[in-house]
């Protein structure tokens, strides 16, 4: 079974029962984390990489990550507490986020317990605060720079974090350097380059040695830039209840893409089956509350 590498945060989202309301209920999430899982959920060898607190929370987050079939033994356990993110929900369902991020287990990454480079998986998937929060965003850096396989960078855009919109866009570009494929949202996009279109942008990041580019359009699907020219396909009509984990779940399609294919396949009919079966997956992850990405035999057809 071919395994993968997700490096990133797994924290606990604060979501309100409903849009507007105050009462909310604590789940797993951070983005790698919804990965890892929707990894796992396809059959995969999904290794999990970040600090996990000793504390309630970090007990919840083992517990669940496990119990998908996530693999922990690339985990730190630490005393610090878990990062949390208090998640508003508009009346479409979107989600915003406010995170506690200071001294917590989540961004601990450092060369005294991170895998060795030297015995890579099949491929690496990195995203979201990982990326941005220091010291632990350039420890990571350092050491995936190090393994001889494939990297999907998934930015996953947080203006909360980092409201400085030049300084964002120097990170996310630093990572691009490394990355095999980006995936990002069209929200992403507007926001790192509002004065850019999105076929510049990612043609830029072609330019650059990026195979491949992936943005979630929403509820309009799913577009993918690669240098043999754009594929789209149209999103799953669903009824949401809530958008989180939804590109999470395409970023474990594209990986799981990469791995059947391999990257230089991923073009025209290829790329546009693998971006349906994304689509699909993207939208039962939609139809459920939190991030709950779809089993393998859930996309049987797709």
């Amino acid at each position: 079974m071919s395994s993968v590498w997700v490096a990133g945060e797994a924290l606990i989202d604060l979501i309100p029962i409903a849009p507007g309301s105050q009462t909310r209920n604590a789940i797993v999430g951070g983005g790698p984390a919804n990965t890892a899982k929707a990894l796992a959920r396809l059959g995969f060898d999904s290794y999990f990489i970040d600090g996990i607190s000793t504390d309630a929370y970090g007990k919840t987050i083992r517990d669940e990550l496990a119990a998908d079939g996530v693999h922990l033994d690339y985990t730190l356990t630490s005393a610090n507490p878990t990062c949390t993110a208090t998640v508003s929900l508009d009346e479409n369902g979107g989600a915003s986020y406010e995170f506690l991020i200071d001294g917590t287990a989540t961004f601990e990454f450092n060369d005294s317990w991170l895998p060795n480079p030297a015995n890579p998986p099949s491929v690496v998937h990195v995203g979201t605060l990982a990326t941005i929060v220091e010291p632990g965003a350039s420890n990571l850096f350092d050491w995936i720079k190090q393994i001889k396989a494939p990297l999907v960078f998934d930015p996953n855009i947080r203006p909360s974090v980092i409201s400085n919109r030049a300084q964002y866009r120097a990170v996310v570009e630093k990572w691009a350097t490394i990355s095999s494929v980006i995936k990002v949202s069209e929200d992403d996009l507007e926001w790192l380059y509002p004065k850019v279109s999105m076929i510049d942008a990612a043609e830029a990041w072609l330019a650059e040695g990026v195979a491949l580019v992936v943005v979630t359009l929403g509820a309009n699907g799913i577009v993918a830039f690669t240098p043999n020219g754009e594929v789209r396909v149209p999103g799953v009509k669903v009824e949401v209840s809530d958008t989180v984990g939804a590109g999470d779940t395409v970023g474990a399609i594209i990986v799981e893409g990469i791995i059947n294919h391999g990257i230089p396949q991923l073009k025209g009919e290829i790329l546009k089956s693998v971006l349906t079966r994304a689509a699909k997956a993207a939208a039962i992850t939609v139809s459920r509350p939190g991030a709950n990405p779809p089993t393998q035999e859930e996309l049987v057809g797709y």
